[in-house]
Order: structure tokens, then sequence, then C-alpha cells
């Protein structure tokens, strides 16, 4: 789960975490009262959506006075804002950020976030902050320093420490730095963070170390912990199928193509994704029904797999251990009758492996339910291909 700036900024505070001076807006009004309140030399007015890259895109507006503030609102509510992490059709400000003006002598990165391969929260620095960290990764890899921390005893402030050196701090703010480390950690701990980054920490002229951008995201498994977490939620940034696939317990991502999957366990989704590719298709999104489905659950997941007509095509790829193949296939059968009229249709054309558990059962059902559109396969590699290619000549056509 993602949360706006403001948002972040709010829980860093909490634990002790500098952050400048500011508040959200949702109206051009508000937007000038809360600019007076700051009574800044500059005032920054910032975009607030769930995505990276606001200042390339025009969404930071940095006012000098109460005017230009009321200009910036008003140009950036309800505003379209485009950047490399929203993607073409980008994502609507409905909120603002107002926030009081820094001195900035230096910007650097700084992030926690879990390394899958250690099993360990890793801290991530740099002195070149302020800048796409993606670019620094590949251009200059040495300029990036990672702490791994020892989940037994945390980030120790000789770790914290080290860092601040690595990342150049001036000796003035060493300690400044080491210690806001530390609180960073204490934050992402206590809050079941899945990532925390800051970009750009800054040393103002005054030598204070301020977090002047935040972005915490959260991991969803822990969110029953952190109900005031949950209640942050902005379900106008959130994929409309993503929100209705977390209701119904199906994991779903939308990745943007034009080929759907739905699959059981996310390594088997990952893997059809892949093979998906490696035929030339473009996956329409990671979706994984997990390992206790129903044929209503089979049901709902075609329906948000077709809504909006983004797929063209789906696969099916089951591999049934605690999942049953005929429970999968009466989903199917089920969801034949919910889209269409006669009940015995499919919009696009559905390319089906079953394997596992009930396997023969599951077959049969579909043989004996003829669906129009469904094709079984015998193995993955197979449904893949046929699946791009279904696909591919309905484009063509």
């Amino acid at each position: 789960m993602n949360i706006h700036e403001y948002q972040s900024k709010a829980i860093l505070k909490s634990y002790g975490v500098a952050v400048p001076n500011g508040s959200p807006a949702f109206t051009v009004e508000e937007a000038v009262e809360a600019a007076k309140a700051l009574d800044s030399g500059v005032i920054v007015v910032k975009a607030q959506i769930h995505a990276g890259g606001r200042g390339k895109a025009g969404g930071v507006k940095l006012a000098h006075n109460l005017d230009e503030v009321r200009e910036y609102a008003t140009e950036l509510l309800g505003k379209t804002l485009i950047t490399h992490q929203t993607g073409p059709d980008g994502k609507k400000v409905n909120r603002l950020l107002i926030e009081a003006g820094s001195s900035i002598k230096h910007e650097y990165y700084l992030s926690l976030v879990i390394d899958r391969q250690t099993a360990r929260i890793v801290m991530m620095g740099s002195e070149e902050g302020g800048v796409e960290i993606e670019k620094v990764a590949a251009e200059s890899p040495e300029k990036i320093f990672r702490e791994y921390i020892d989940p037994a005893v945390g980030l120790m402030p000789f770790q914290a420490k080290r860092m601040a050196y690595a990342m150049n701090f001036p000796p003035a703010a060493i300690r400044q730095a080491s210690t806001l480390m530390m609180k960073l950690y204490n934050a992402f701990v206590g809050k079941d963070c899945s990532q925390v980054e800051i970009n750009p920490l800054v040393v103002t002229a005054e030598d204070d170390v301020i977090a002047l951008d935040a972005k915490l995201n959260f991991d969803d498994s822990g969110l029953y912990r952190h109900p005031d977490i949950e209640a942050l939620r902005d379900e106008t940034e959130e994929d409309p199928k993503e929100r209705r696939a977390a209701q119904a317990d199906l994991n779903y991502v939308n990745l943007g193509g034009d080929v759907a999957c739905m699959v059981n366990g996310a390594g088997l989704a990952m893997a059809t994704v892949d093979i998906l590719k490696h035929y030339g298709g473009n996956p329409a999104n990671f979706l994984d029904v997990g390992g206790d489905s129903t044929p209503e659950k089979i049901a709902e997941a075609f329906q948000i797999m077709l809504d909006g007509g983004q797929s063209k095509g789906i696969f099916v790829n089951i591999f049934g251990g605690i999942n049953k193949c005929d429970l999968v296939a009466q989903g199917i059968v089920e969801a034949a009758k919910i889209i269409s009229e006669d009940g015995k249709t499919l919009p696009v054309p559905v390319v089906v492996r079953l394997e596992g558990t009930n396997v023969e059962r599951g077959r049969e059902i579909l043989l004996e339910t003829p669906i129009a559109n469904v094709i079984m396969a015998k193995t993955m590699e197979g449904g893949a291909e046929q699946i791009v290619k279904l696909v591919q000549a309905a484009a063509k056509n």
C-alpha cells in the first residue's frame, strides 16, 4: 500500500525525523490559507500523486507570494500529471502539499528496503540525491552504499555513522544524519514498511539534516496491525481492478498489456508472464487466485480480467495442488454464464492448461459444457504460444 508524501512526512515526524513545515490542501483557498500560516519567504506547492518524477513533470512549484501560491494551486489541482512512473495516462492531481521552502546546501539519497536474497533490511545511501537513483545505479553503481541490518539487533549506531561518512556528509552534520537514519529504521520496523525512501535528504545552509521528500510503502499483510495506516489509503490513486481483486482475496497487478493470465501461485504467475513475453505477447496482468479457489472466485477473476476491454485473450495456467482443477473448470463455466447472454460464450479466446489435482475431471467439465472460445492446451509452453498467436491474429483483423 502506498500513501501520499504529506502523509509519509507526518508519520516520519512522529518518529522524530526532521521534515519541512507544511500541510495538505484540497482546494485553492486551502492552499492560500496554508501558505499564510507558514509565513515563509518561499512556499513550495507540490502535487500529491502516487508517483515519482513530479518535479520534472511540472508538479512542484516555488512561490514567493500568496498570488503565486493561488496561481500554482489553480494550475495543478485537477491537472493530469504524466511522469516516468505514471505511464502515458498520467494521474489526476486532487490534493497538494503546501510547504515552507528550505535553503539547500546539498542533496542526498537514502532508503530502506527489504533485500530478498539476504532476508534482511538494507539501508542504501548516495551523495547523488535529487536525481533518478535508477540512473545512478546503472551508470555509477560505486556511488551507492549499503548497510545490511541484522534483524536480531536492528540498525546499529556504528552502521548509521559509517553510512553518513560514506555519503560524504559535512562533519557538522554527521551526528544529525546518523541519528535520522536510526529514526527512519524505527519507523520502517514500527509501521511494517516495505520501503522508506528519502530523495532528496538535504543538508541546509544551517547544517540541518531534513527529509525534503518522503515515500513510504507498506506491507499489505501487516496492515491489520495498523488501522491508522489503512485509514490513509487513497482509493482514487489505485487501479480499480486491483481494488476489486483485493476485495475478492485475489492477487492482481495490472501490467498494461492485452494477454491476460490467471494462475495459482506467485512463482507460476511470474513464470507465465515470462513465457508470454518469450512468445512475443504483452501480458495484461499478474493474477494469482491462490490455493483456495472456488468457482465463484474464478468467475470473479474472469470478470476482473475482462473488465474495460483491455484483455484480448486469456491464458489459464493451473497446476493444481491444494487448488483443484475441477473447481477451476467450474469457475470458467460460471464466468461464461455471468458474462454472456447464452451462458456458453466468452468474448475473447481463452486457452486453458490444467495439471494436478482432479485434472481429468476438470478437463471433462470443460468438454461436457462446451464454451465458445475456450481451447484446451496440453503444455504450458504450447498454451502460451497459442494464446499469443490468437491475440496477435485478432489484432490484425
